[in-house]
């Protein structure tokens, strides 16, 4: 196993001996793949392995007892935003659905059925696709604060078989799909795989896919790549958007994650990829350290997801960054019926780090992909589609 950085907290013995089974299971599809296997086998494998996976484990995830904030868990004022935008998407379209893709805590399902509910709003139906069982159980104990809208909740396993008239909401999803990594050296492509030796895993390279020769090339020209530029790039979007695509009869799907467009995604001084892994509020670029135990995660292509949506039949309803769509959504307008000076200096609190460039309001953007609906209002002060 790779060394253990000084100032990274130590797992307890429970959590590295469940490190190292998935370990043992990932080296024995490395040996039986004739010893590599490509890295997006090796990040499904450490995400989604049944049971040892780590969005299919038990380990916290989400807030401070974690390994990583998202935007729910800072502020409801997120899902409150949220809501409002998704509720001008049902008025539209005549919809009674929301569906949530991966709803983590359940924060962001609990903030948008609250606010639904006091502007007395609510859909018939919150569906909630989580691959995790262990996650189901936490969302299904917070929404169970709140019966009333916990009545309205269903967890799926699959998408619905019937499309629906609404909006499919996406926060911090498209980011943990498994990447291909590759290399541009000289000319040639270098596709990225994982093997094991000497008790660790490592970087092992393979010959291509077709696809990465056909794409690869391509972008270095473009972009005019230096020798041993490294990156990702992501074969399951496209796949993936087109089932939710699928999914929409009319609507919107709404994606919220940290990423760029193409020009920015491969620009040449972009040349050791976005690969990322997140360990106890820790973030850093290892993605071979206690697998199970962390997240992995590679910012993701906007321009590949809009141009997913696009083939799969929807339109383009905008683009911005988080810190636009939340102020065009009025996250700040709550301060003014705030009195308590002290409730409201945490709310501002709140507020800056939602918006401000240096936490989360430049580097995560929000893209609406729609099928017969008008975008929400968010995306009115500064729509970047542009630039996709």
């Amino acid at each position: 196993m790779p060394a253990i950085p000084a100032e990274f907290p130590a797992p307890d013995a429970a959590a590295k001996a469940h490190s190292e089974r998935l370990a043992a299971a990932i080296v024995q599809t490395i040996e039986a793949g004739g010893g590599a296997i490509p890295f997006a086998e090796y990040m499904r494998l450490a995400l989604y392995a049944p049971g040892l996976g780590y969005y299919r484990a038990g380990s916290e995830k989400f807030g401070a007892a974690g390994d990583f904030v998202t935007a729910p868990e800072v502020s409801p004022l997120f899902g409150g935003v949220v809501a409002r935008q998704a509720a001008e998407v049902l008025e539209a379209s005549g919809g009674d659905t929301i569906l949530e893709l991966g709803a983590g805590s359940g924060r962001l399902a609990l903030s948008v059925l609250r606010e639904l509910a006091a502007a007395g709003r609510l859909p018939a139906h919150y569906l909630i696709l989580e691959v995790s069982g262990e996650l189901a159980e936490r969302q299904r104990a917070l929404l169970a604060t709140e019966p009333e809208l916990a009545a309205r909740v269903e967890w799926l396993e699959r998408l619905p078989e019937n499309p629906l008239n609404g909006v499919i909401l996406a926060n911090e999803v498209a980011d943990a799909l498994p990447v291909e990594c590759f290399r541009w050296d000289d000319g040639d492509v270098v596709r990225r795989g994982v093997g094991f030796g000497n008790g660790r895993f490592a970087w092992r390279d393979l010959p291509p896919t077709d696809e990465l020769r056909s794409k690869v090339p391509a972008l270095a020209s473009r972009y005019g790549w230096p020798g041993g530029y490294a990156s990702e790039t992501s074969p399951e979007l496209a796949p993936w958007l087109g089932a939710l695509a699928g999914s929409l009869a009319r609507g919107a799907l709404l994606f919220f994650d940290y990423g760029l467009p193409e020009r920015e995604y491969y620009h040449p001084e972009r040349h050791m990829g976005t690969l990322m892994c997140h360990y106890r509020h820790r973030a850093h670029e290892d993605p071979f350290l206690w697998p199970g135990l962390q997240d992995i995660t590679a910012w993701v292509d906007f321009s590949a997801l809009a141009a997913a949506g696009e083939a799969a039949g929807l339109d383009v309803g905008g683009y911005t960054t988080q810190a636009n769509f939340l102020v065009e959504g009025g996250v700040a307008d709550r301060l003014q019926a705030v009195e308590d000076d002290v409730e409201r200096m945490r709310l501002s609190g709140e507020i800056k780090r939602l918006i401000l460039p240096s936490e989360m309001g430049e580097a995560f953007k929000v893209l609406a992909l729609v099928r017969d609906a008008p975008p929400p209002s968010g995306f009115s002060g500064r729509d970047l589609a542009s630039r996709l």
